[in-house]
């Protein structure tokens, strides 16, 4: 017996067994505990249980923005990889890495559950980060020829252990694609949306996971890149694999106070969708009738009810008995499944639109690192900033600004806009973008200013050489990225876990997740592109391995216009968007 019918068969006979009504009441709807009996709303969840899992999330971005952050300076010192092939390559891992979450959903919402996917993920994640410390400890990885050779030209890693670092590298995104968006989601899980009170905890869930989130990664970029760039990268991988075992001991800890979800239906909520594009497909001829239409509360009658759409009125065909396919025993989908299926198609516009936020996104870890690694970054007479801590600015500012959006930007927008949320979730993902776009705008400034300062001081064509400009011109790109995230991060994921049907929520915030990815893929694809097409003829092109020869400046400024017409594409999708019932617009 599998653990959907298992619960199933728990939920059900806990229930019958209850006689006290007083206890009846004070149950949750469609989530039990952990012995499968129906969960009591004093005993489970809430705070106490989203405590646990945003502790679990502050130790996993630790331990996955340990690698990332500083991943393209590993690439480029100790396995001597051009700035371009790095760029590449973090890129083309951190898309695969958004892009697994999808698989983890699936498995989680279709099979296993949030609960066991995120155990199994932990598992793989801690073995992962095992791997690739020993990739960067074990002394004989390291060529004796390195030792003596003052210029480092023949430091180049052996072959074993390039494929033992990058296949470490792709278990870990494998595991964080199981890790990732179970975990968000049975965080949000612990909150009742059809509870007044719970519903407005469930909001600032997302507000306050985010925060843990960004706190945890300001402690990487202090500490552990630090300790990569001046001590050593084997401790700089280890201490994430200690902080996911910690984690996952953490997780466990709050085991008996989950709720956790139970699909009552017993059905597959893919194999449910399919049916409906597969029914909407075969019955495409058949006439309806007036009152076989489906509107946003999920209903079908004669007269259209509040918030009733005519969008993607195709698969109302999925709702048609047609003779021939009852004799042959073919399923005729419900109001509900069509429901399901439009909310699903709805979000594609959105998601598709959001991408240019992903493409800025990229740059972040990569050209705004290398970018601060050619400018004076001393602080006092020894201490120099490592160039991947400038990260550390982004997530500063989430950690300054979210408290202040919570208790003050919000109750203010409360009073004008009479929402619950203060503003809605699609006009918070817009402000986010535009904020996006401006930040592009100031780093392409503050590129040509380092630009001609590396022409003033006659440093072109010194490579490597240090620009006589401070790093702290690079602070206010930072700051602009960091609360443009603050806006769309957190509201792409909470869009993406509220407007999909409940049995896949899941796979929502993996959607949300794959935007990155893509991103990060458009990224590579995009760089690949403008380094083919400017370095013909012998020419530097934007992106030489000498960055005061290289057009960064250029390269913002075209971001920062294809972010402005994606902004634009944006508005339009959004503001003909219909929310789903459930949703207090």
């Amino acid at each position: 017996m599998g653990l959907a019918e298992r619960k199933k068969e728990g939920f059900e006979a806990a229930s019958s067994a209850m006689d006290d009504n007083s206890l009846l009441g004070d149950t949750v709807e469609g989530v039990v505990d952990y012995k499968d009996r129906p969960a009591i709303r004093s005993k489970t969840g809430r705070w106490r249980s989203a405590g646990f899992i945003i502790g679990v999330e502050i130790a996993e971005r630790f331990s996955y923005v340990g690698i990332g952050s500083n991943l393209i300076t590993y690439l480029t010192g100790p396995l001597e990889q051009s700035t371009v092939s790095a760029a590449v390559n973090v890129n083309t891992w951190s898309g695969v890495a958004s892009m697994t979450p999808l698989l983890g959903a699936f498995v989680a919402d279709a099979y296993l559950g949030r609960y066991r996917t995120v155990i199994f993920a932990s598992i793989l994640y801690v073995l992962g980060l095992g791997l690739l410390t020993l990739s960067a400890m074990i002394p004989s990885f390291v060529p004796h020829s390195c030792e003596n050779d003052i210029n480092k030209t023949s430091c180049h890693p052996p072959e074993y252990q390039i494929i033992l670092f990058f296949s470490s590298l792709y278990l870990v995104a494998l595991a964080q694609g199981g890790h990732k968006p179970c975990v968000q989601a049975f965080g949000a899980d612990q909150f009742d949306g059809q509870h007044t009170e719970e519903s407005k905890s469930k909001s600032s869930f997302f507000n306050w996971w985010y925060f843990g989130m960004c706190a945890g990664i300001v402690c990487t970029n202090l500490v552990l890149t630090y300790i990569q760039d001046n001590l050593n990268w084997g401790l700089g991988f280890g201490i994430p694999c200690i902080c996911m075992i910690l984690a996952l001991a953490v997780f466990l800890l709050g085991t008996k106070t989950y709720r956790y979800s139970v699909n009552v239906d017993n059905d597959n909520p893919f194999r449910r969708i399919v049916q409906v594009f597969v029914a909407a497909v075969r019955n495409r001829k058949a006439t309806l009738p007036p009152t076989a239409t489906v509107d946003e509360e999920g209903d079908g009658g004669t007269l259209p009810r509040r918030g009733a759409t005519k969008q993607f009125r195709f698969l109302d065909k999925a709702l048609a008995t047609v003779a021939e396919d009852s004799k042959k025993g073919w399923v005729v989908c419900s109001v509900d499944q069509v429901q399901e299926a439009k909310a699903l198609l709805r979000l594609v516009p959105i998601w598709a639109t959001c991408l240019v936020f992903a493409l800025a996104d990229a740059q972040t870890s990569t050209f705004f690192t290398k970018q601060g690694a050619t400018m004076d970054r001393r602080i006092g007479s020894r201490f120099k900033i490592p160039p991947a801590s400038l990260q550390t600015f982004i997530n500063i500012s989430i950690v300054i600004f979210m408290p202040i959006y919570e208790r003050v930007i919000v109750p203010i927008a409360r009073v004008f806009t009479r929402k619950p949320s203060g503003i809605t979730m699609l006009q918070r993902i817009g402000t986010g973008i535009f904020l996006a776009m401006m930040s592009m705008v100031v780093a392409a400034l503050v590129e040509r200013k380092r630009l001609q300062t590396a022409i003033d001081a006659k440093l072109v064509d010194i490579p490597g050489a240090i620009v006589p400009m401070s790093v702290w011109w690079l602070v206010p790109q930072y700051v602009l990225f960091g609360v443009a995230d603050a806006f769309t991060r957190v509201g792409l994921q909470e869009f993406f876990y509220d407007q999909m049907p409940k049995a896949l929520r899941s796979v929502g915030l993996a959607l949300y997740l794959s935007i990155f990815g893509v991103g990060s893929f458009l990224s590579s694809f995009l760089v690949s592109a403008i380094k083919n097409l400017t370095s013909e003829d012998g020419h530097d092109g934007w992106f030489p391995n000498n960055l005061n020869r290289a057009h960064l400046d250029y390269f913002y400024w075209l971001l920062a216009g294809v972010v402005a017409l994606g902004l634009l594409f944006y508005l339009y999708f959004a503001k003909s968007y219909v929310y789903n019932r459930g949703y207090n617009i």
